[in-house]
């Protein structure tokens, strides 16, 4: 009987500290869980150990083929391997926004040690946009579709508090040239103030940041068409700016800065090619500071964080081998070292665009560049870029498409570097006007 008394104890002691163990698991696992759900776009944004990117998960040239939990999942696995916490995704009107959040949610859950946000973008558009049925569009009128977009924002936000910590009112939303669709500033005021009253009233967490993510030129640091008063006001209302920089598409558009000969006589053309790609970057840091003199212009001194950049590696059109050679795999990595390097350095986001390559954009040419700007392909290869992620085993045991990660051209940079061009000079080519 003794022997059974004292086995009994010892077992309900084990049981005792089993429970204990597990109790204490579970509460550091809810301790984890308040720690990061607490923190807000101000400790994330311009944070280097919050690296951010824009995301699309769309796979398929047909955008109808909505990505699956699972692809997502398979996605911000990839993101976070690299260090992205912070994605920047819009689509509400399709399921791909609120099935992002809710994979990252259940990811949350099975790993409370997983970390990713969201900034949720609203798409704005004017009135007949993007349809010619009810006449052309008009640029000082909104589309009826806007208000339930950002209802479905607020009501994403409000579900998930702990993941979405920045709505951005409209996509390049105000920038002249989207003649299709865009919108005078005054809409994005009214939408900017909209949700920044519902933090007024607590329908909206107080500590979300409401942005607009536009254009350089959009932000005033282009040309005087876009300094009137609703901007001013809307540089005055958002929490910070987010603006939007592509010195790759300005190769051919605005190529002086690309196509200039000076410093580069007697230079190798591996030299050419790297001195033309700090010029792309002191491009992008210059509409960076035109941003931030009309803002301070104003008497207003808050943070600017980059929305949107990038490079693509391969273009058959204005930016390819008949035009300012701009795309490759090379440049695309010195590109994307060249504004990590500098937005780090400054404290300050870069929402780099983009994760995945997108073969539903750009129409049916499989070379427009438009589909190749991701820094992993639709099956799965790590561009040259992530060339030595694959080696350090970053990828390991994480797939997409059924794919284990690999390199572009088989890891051959000898093969890589035969598409790499080297940019031609002003006198070489028409310059666009």
């Amino acid at each position: 009987m003794e022997k059974y008394i004292k086995t009994s104890v010892l077992l309900i002691a084990i049981m005792f500290v089993f429970s204990c163990q597990n109790q204490t698991k579970k509460d550091r696992k809810i301790d984890v869980m308040k720690e990061k759900a607490s923190l807000t776009a101000k400790d994330i944004l311009g944070n280097p150990n919050y690296l951010a990117m824009s995301y699309g998960g769309y796979r398929y040239a047909d955008h109808s083929i909505e990505p699956t939990l699972q692809e997502l999942k398979e996605d911000m696995k990839l993101l976070s391997a690299i260090g992205v916490k912070i994605v920047r995704t819009y689509k509400l009107t399709k399921p791909h926004a609120s099935n992002l959040v809710k994979a990252i949610s259940e990811l949350k859950n099975e790993d409370p040690n997983f970390e990713m946000y969201v900034m949720l973008g609203v798409w704005i558009n004017c009135k007949n946009a993007f349809s010619w049925e009810n006449g052309e569009p008009i640029h000082n009128e909104e589309s009826e579709d806007n208000a339930a977009e950002v209802e479905r924002a607020v009501k994403l936000a409000g579900k998930f508090p702990d993941i979405i910590k920045i709505i951005a009112v409209g996509n390049e939303a105000m920038v002249k040239w989207a003649t299709s669709y865009y919108v005078e500033p005054w809409v994005i005021l009214k939408w900017v103030k909209y949700l920044q009253n519902l933090k007024k009233e607590g329908d909206l967490a107080n500590d979300i940041w409401i942005t607009s993510s536009d254009n350089f030129a959009s932000w005033g640091g282009g040309g005087e068409e876009y300094h009137v008063e609703d901007l001013n006001e809307l540089i005055k209302a958002v929490d910070y700016i987010s603006m939007h920089t592509y010195p790759m598409h300005d190769t051919h558009y605005q190529p002086e800065f690309w196509l200039n000969s000076d410093g580069m006589e007697g230079k190798t053309d591996m030299e050419k090619i790297e001195i033309s790609m700090l010029r792309a970057k002191e491009y992008a840091m210059m509409q960076y500071e035109d941003v931030k003199k009309y803002m301070e212009s104003l008497g207003v001194n808050k943070p600017i964080h980059i929305g949107e950049t990038g490079w693509a590696s391969v273009s058959t059109g204005h930016y390819g081998p008949d035009g300012s050679k701009a795309c490759d795999e090379y440049k695309e990595a010195l590109y994307y070292k060249h504004m990590r390097d500098w937005t780090n350095d400054v404290g300050m986001s870069c929402f780099y665009f983009e994760g995945f390559d997108e073969p539903w954009k750009g129409g049916e040419n499989s070379g427009n560049s438009e589909k190749h700007f991701g820094l992993f392909t639709v099956d799965g290869k790590a561009k040259y870029v992530l060339w030595d992620e694959v080696d350090k085993g970053t990828f390991k045991g994480l797939t997409r498409n059924g794919n284990s990660i690999s390199k572009t051209y088989n890891g051959n940079k000898e093969a890589l570097m035969k598409d790499v061009l080297v940019p031609p000079m002003a006198s070489e080519v028409t310059i666009p006007h």
